[in-house]
């Protein structure tokens, strides 16, 4: 399968039917620090992976909170 990686971008090849945690452990990845998506789907790190497919890794960003303007 194809990885494409966000920060900075780049394409990585994965072989076989993977569980998505797989894949990240084998890329030394935190689960969760990215969105994981397949086609136009975000998919869980228990989900199998086809061989023929391509997944996209986004890093997860938050903000932090507002302040107050007072």
């Amino acid at each position: 399968m194809k990885v494409i990686l966000r920060n900075p971008r780049r394409e990585v090849a994965v072989a076989g039917n993977r569980r998505v945690k797989e894949i990240l452990r084998e890329l030394d990845i935190v689960p969760e620090t990215v969105l994981v998506i397949c086609g136009d789907d975000l998919i869980t790190a228990d989900q199998v992976v086809r061989d023929d497919a391509t997944i996209e890794l986004r890093p997860v960003m938050s903000g932090g909170g507002q302040r107050d303007p007072r």
